[in-house]
């Protein structure tokens, strides 16, 4: 493979060995330290460029082709002036970005010069007009005597500005002056003071804004050779490593948030540990490794917070926040849009490089990790993702095409995020994801006019995938889907203004029962809903199992004077897509417009999609509807290109105001007619045990399988409890297991009583006091952590 001509792979891949280093130590300490800088800016170099691209190979030809023509329009288009440097981003139009903008469009032009195959390689005019670049908005802008409207603070006057400079400043580290680089620096300390990363400092406190401060701080030290911002930079990430119990950060169950309210992994978080990726692989092995012990919870986080949200190379949307709305943008030059699967691969070239300051061990198994995604991912490959920088592909392509790397599966299993109201399930061929809100959770998150028209996507909404749909939420379909339709939730039809509730999570619920109890294959998760300015209200529950998710509505009420609906299925079936709708046996019409009643309906199934089953009967409401939006509907920055979408969609209709609305299903994902039909005639397989606003239970005897969501005092069957608990028995032959939780996460104990002879406790959670054993099984659970937990307690039955 050909390497660009500046590489120094061998010397870089470690710190520098005793034999280098013993002439540059004769020559003297200032030589060794300029070394040690310049071995670490050689290093971010080569993080930027990438390694193993040829030029040659068509993969990396046509890339490389079109870095080169839009460096090439960057340099044509150049008009210098007091005013700008490129007319269409004056220096004054602070609404938008023009400071980042103007050192991206440089940074293209650096990367142009510096890879092989660009048609600009080495070009020495290009180099001179890239510095002049650079020194003209130094002199007109972006200097330590200017400030800076405080207007889009991220991009224009630090992180985003600085990030890029820097980024140009390594690649044409060559062509300038020590005045230029003190200048530039100059620059940068000006806008990011070490105050940024102090308490009281308004950005870079804690959470990705402090990562993205340490990253800049980090490499302005090794640019400027000035070892204090180095040190500045390591430490301060100290702060971010332990797990948090409120507020921004992880936590220990996986959870990740950002904005103090939202569920931030595949947006906040993503950058978060792609930050880190970059810090990590700059300092290994230097003066300034980082070599706190607590940075192990970061790299645990890969495993624990970001892989449970990765399924065959899709992000899940639901912790991705106003991010899903960054679809297609207006200023678009190449038509293509951004999507759960182009994030999906963002994050996976982080955790490539985050590997870089990993242990062997988990660095060979993220790159399985990987792959396995990579390979599975037929709806975007990498080939087809443009958005992609040339270092991202080549770390992504180098793993899936290196045989020695063996994929890895897609895991089966249930993980509950309590501390963001978040679920993710796992079977054979399948996956889900539930979005919930409590007092601690938003609704969603609205913010520089992104995500206008998200309101409902906290409110039960419940996404899925078989292996084989993997484009159901990627094709379009935030711009087009009805947004009190979203699958799973219940809501009013009250009409929404765009953004309604305020900005940057500030909208929540007053309601805080949202969780549940899991054993790590089932679950029993339930919500108390509520409407966003609406009078709304009710409970919900999931109940998590191999084949099915079993589905509970009760106690559904609303004053809005407006229909109140529960949404079983809204199905983006693309462009032209015509899958046949199946009911109780009979095919249902395929034409446009096409509504109907169903009534006393037993089964569904969509085709290519899976299988609903209605326990006894239901009326439900069906719909083939097609829908246009633009990306603009639901972003101000997005495309005004119409778009159009083909849906079926299946809900309950509970009617206007209505008073202890319910309702029950069956969602079977990827099941064909005939599964479907035999699971709505076996009448033994589900007894709904409770369905009301006061508890919601069922039992599964073939799976041992009983659960209930207790919203207060109750009882229901055999169990008992004094307080608002989610507990779920699993029974297998003459060993019992029950799972406790308080998704309240508001009580300091619970009292369960299981009516159940029971001879002996086998093994209990710290947290499990057992009261008492014999006729029945009573328990004093601890939940004064408040954490949302679920208590484990193993018992021998009677």
């Amino acid at each position: 493979m050909a390497t660009t001509p500046w590489s120094r792979r061998g010397f870089l891949g470690a710190a520098v060995s005793a034999t280098l280093l013993a002439p540059l130590l004769s020559a003297g300490p200032a030589h060794a330290a300029d070394e040690a800088y310049d071995t670490l800016r050689l290093r971010w170099r080569e993080l930027l460029l990438g390694t193993g691209i040829d030029a040659v190979d068509p993969l990396f030809a046509s890339r490389l082709t079109t870095l080169g023509t839009q460096a090439a329009g960057h340099r044509s288009s150049m008009a210098p002036s007091s005013a700008a440097l490129w007319p269409d981003l004056p220096y004054d139009s602070f609404s938008g970005d023009p400071v980042s903008s103007t050192y991206n469009r440089l940074k293209t032009m650096a990367l142009a010069w510096s890879q092989p195959g660009t048609g600009l390689t080495g070009d020495a005019s290009l180099a001179a007009d890239i510095v002049a670049g650079l020194d003209h908005v130094h002199d007109n802008l972006y200097n330590a005597s200017f400030t800076l409207p405080s207007v889009n603070w991220w991009w224009n006057a630090q992180i985003g500005s600085a990030q890029a400079l820097l980024d140009v400043c390594v690649l044409m580290y060559d062509k300038l002056s020590a005045a230029q680089i003190a200048n530039y620096c100059a620059a940068i300390d000006h806008f990011l003071p070490e105050s940024e990363l102090g308490p009281d400092s308004v950005h870079g406190a804690t959470g990705a804004n402090r990562v993205d401060f340490a990253r800049v701080y980090a490499l302005r030290g090794v640019v400027g050779k000035t070892p204090e911002r180095i040190t500045r930079a390591r430490d301060a990430l100290s702060v971010i490593f332990p797990y948090v119990t409120s507020g921004n950060g992880f936590y220990a169950d996986g959870s990740f948030v950002e904005h103090s309210s939202i569920p931030y992994t595949g947006s906040y978080g993503a950058a978060l540990i792609s930050g880190m990726a970059w810090i990590f692989a700059l300092l290994k092995g230097s003066t300034w490794d980082v070599t706190d012990a607590k940075k192990q919870l970061i790299l645990d986080s890969v495993e624990d917070s970001f892989a449970p949200f990765l399924y065959n190379g899709v992000l899940m949307d639901n912790v991705s926040g106003r991010a899903i709305s960054r679809g297609l943008s207006a200023t678009s030059t190449n038509g293509f849009a951004s999507s759960d699967h182009v994030r999906g691969q963002s994050v996976m070239a982080a955790i490539l490089m985050l590997g870089m300051g990993a242990s062997a061990t988990e660095q060979a198994r993220w790159k399985g990790m990987v792959k396995g995604w990579l390979q599975r991912d037929y709806y975007l490959t990498l080939e087809q993702n443009s958005s992609l920088d040339l270092s991202s592909f080549s770390r992504l392509r180098a793993v899936r095409e290196d045989a020695a790397v063996a994929a890895v599966a897609e895991p089966t299993g249930h993980r509950l995020f309590a501390a963001m109201d978040r679920a993710t399930h796992r079977r054979p061929g399948w996956a889900a994801t539930l979005s919930m809100c409590s007092s601690d959770i938003a609704f969603y998150e609205f913010g520089n006019q992104e995500n206008k028209r998200g309101w409902n996507t906290s409110s039960g909404m419940l996404y899925w995938w078989k292996d084989r749909t993997l484009g159901q939420f990627s094709d379009a379909f935030w711009p087009t889907v009805d947004p009190y339709r979203l699958p799973g939730t219940t809501v009013s039809r009250k009409a929404l203004a765009d953004g309604a509730g305020g900005d940057f999570g500030a909208p929540k619920p007053t309601s805080t029962w949202a969780g549940g109890a899991t054993d790590g294959t089932y679950a029993a998760i339930g919500m108390d809903i509520r409407g966003l300015q609406s009078t709304l209200g009710g409970r919900k529950s999931w109940f998590f199992l191999d084949d099915a998710i079993v589905c509970l509505g009760a106690g559904i009420g609303c004053t809005d004077g407006t229909g109140v609906e529960s949404i079983v299925e809204n199905r983006n079936l693309g462009a032209s897509g015509t899958h046949t709708l199946t009911v109780d046996g009979t095919a249902q019409p395929a034409t446009q417009g096409w509504s109907a009643t169903l009534t006393g309906a037993k089964w569904a199934t969509l085709a290519g999609m899976g299988g609903y089953v209605f326990p006894g009967g239901a009326t439900v409401k069906a719909q083939r509807a097609e829908r246009t939006g633009a990306w603009s509907d639901v972003n101000g920055g997005g495309s005004t290109t119409a778009l159009t979408r083909r849906y079926l969609s299946l809900w309950f209709d509970h009617g206007t105001d209505p008073s202890g609305g319910k309702y029950a299903y069956i969602l079977m994902p990827g099941a064909e007619p005939d599964a479907t039909a035999a699971r709505a005639t076996d009448t033994n397989w589900l007894t709904v045990l409770a369905n009301s606003g006061n508890q919601q239970g069922i039992r599964v005897p073939s799976l041992g399988y009983t659960a209930v969501n207790f919203y207060g005092t109750g009882t229901v069957d055999k169990l008992i409890s004094n307080g608002p608990a989610s507990v779920m028995t699993r029974e297998s032959g003459a060993t019992a297991t029950l799972r406790v939780a308080n998704p309240t996460k508001t009580a300091t104990s619970l009292d369960i009583t299981w009516n159940r002879p029971v001879a002996a406790v086998l093994s209990k959670d710290p947290s499990v006091t057992v009261l008492s054993t014999g006729a029945s099984l009573q328990l004093r659970i601890d939940t004064s952590a408040k954490t949302g937990a679920t208590h484990t307690v193993t018992v021998t039955l009677a």
